[in-house]
């Protein structure tokens, strides 16, 4: 059997650890060419030495020697230019891509622009430049399979599909976040700490908090339009508490399709690094019979207001999806350090976006002004507050 050549980007956060489990599922399947962190230099060293991989990234150029004292044999680098270069080094089958943040956006269309396969987890590529990318994919012959399980549950459910003209509705499943059954009037008063307590999935802090705030369903919808080419007006989000319905698609003639299975990152990220084809392995079958019933409801829109935020930047298209998206990361991280309330978080998002001045169709430069831009200005605002 060859084996496929993989890079993980972010692969000390919670989806490259999952990626790490599959991977060790199927050893002789995969071989990991290099792996790539922000600043957890010990866990970076230590994944770089199990996998043997021959090449490791680390966002701090200081943090170097720290790598190499757990892989000494590994060739480590830092800086964009150096991700970058990992992405795009010609043995590289498979990029998997889920760094958090705007880090991901350039490795990824690099890879693209080499007819790469992207597996991809890091919502902000497509939403600071979903037409850039996939229109790059389309012209170089890459390939992107979503990473995420509710876009791989659609991704699934639309096999053998050729026509989006057959789709009627995305339907994007939430799991309402740690503040679910919390009052919309009690929000203001909900902490860092509690925001983290997810009922259904472990992830990373930033993403937990985006759950919180539906934000994280938001950049999904902006997401599903640009991968599946389906409008704004035809994507809708439902909160499943029991969280093993990961998504459905209703086709034009009524019928729906849907994905489930449990909660386990590792069948996306298996499914995406073995497509086409299907494979066992050890992940949990689902028990229907012992979840007796699955439960659907719109979300209030007045509790999770980020989410018409998400549609108002899809709607306008251009920049806007960039500052939307940046204008959250620096909300999320005022919210970490206690600067803001929970419910401060829109407000400084929607601030930001009112300000902007919108630019259609641009180019790669223009978005990321417009994410520059959009992050001054949220830390203008803050000083305002």
């Amino acid at each position: 059997m060859i084996k496929k050549k993989i890079v993980v980007l972010g692969s000390t956060g919670s989806i490259g650890e999952s990626t790490a489990k599959v991977i060790r599922t199927f050893p002789d399947s995969f071989e990991v060419v290099g792996v790539a962190a922000g600043c957890n230099a010990e866990k970076l060293g230590r994944q770089a030495a199990e996998f043997n991989a021959p090449f490791a990234v680390i966002g701090n150029e200081s943090m170097i020697p720290k790598v190499r004292e757990y892989a000494p044999d590994c060739r480590v680098s830092s800086g964009e230019q150096a991700l970058i270069d990992l992405a795009t080094r010609p043995e590289v089958d498979i990029v998997l891509c889920a760094i958090i943040g705007t880090g991901g956006l350039l490795p990824v269309l690099k890879a693209l622009e080499l007819g790469k396969t992207v597996a991809l987890a890091s919502k902000e590529v497509l939403v600071m430049a979903g037409e850039l990318v996939m229109g790059t994919a389309r012209k170089h012959g890459g390939r992107i399979i979503p990473v995420d399980s509710e876009h791989s549950a659609i991704f699934q459910c639309l096999a053998g599909v050729r026509n989006p003209a057959e789709i009627r509705r995305l339907l994007l499943t939430a799991s309402g976040g740690a503040f679910r059954d919390v009052p919309a009037h009690e929000l203001e008063n909900m902490t860092f700490e509690a925001a983290l307590k997810h009922p259904a999935w472990q992830m990373g802090p930033k993403i937990t908090v985006d759950s919180a705030t539906m934000m994280n369903k938001g950049l999904e919808v902006i997401e599903a339009s640009f991968l599946y080419d389906v409008p704004h007006d035809r994507i809708d989000v439902l909160i499943h508490p029991e969280a093993v319905v990961h998504s459905l698609v209703e086709f034009v003639d009524s019928s729906i399709l849907a994905q489930l299975s449990e909660p386990d990152m590792c069948l996306p990220i298996q499914y995406a690094l073995f497509y086409p084809e299907r494979h066992p392995g050890k992940l949990r079958p689902l028990d229907l019979a012992a979840h007796g019933s699955l439960h659907f409801r719109e979300p209030e829109r007045v509790k999770y207001p980020t989410l018409d935020l998400a549609y108002r930047a899809l709607r306008e298209g251009g920049t806007m999806s960039a500052v939307l998206n940046a204008a959250n990361e620096e909300a999320v991280e005022f919210f970490r350090q206690r600067k803001i309330k929970f419910t401060d978080i829109h407000r400084l998002i929607a601030a930001v976006m009112d300000r902007h001045v919108n630019h259609p169709s641009p180019d790669l430069g223009t978005i990321l002004e417009a994410d520059r831009a959009a992050r001054a200005c949220a830390r203008e605002y803050l000083e305002k507050l």
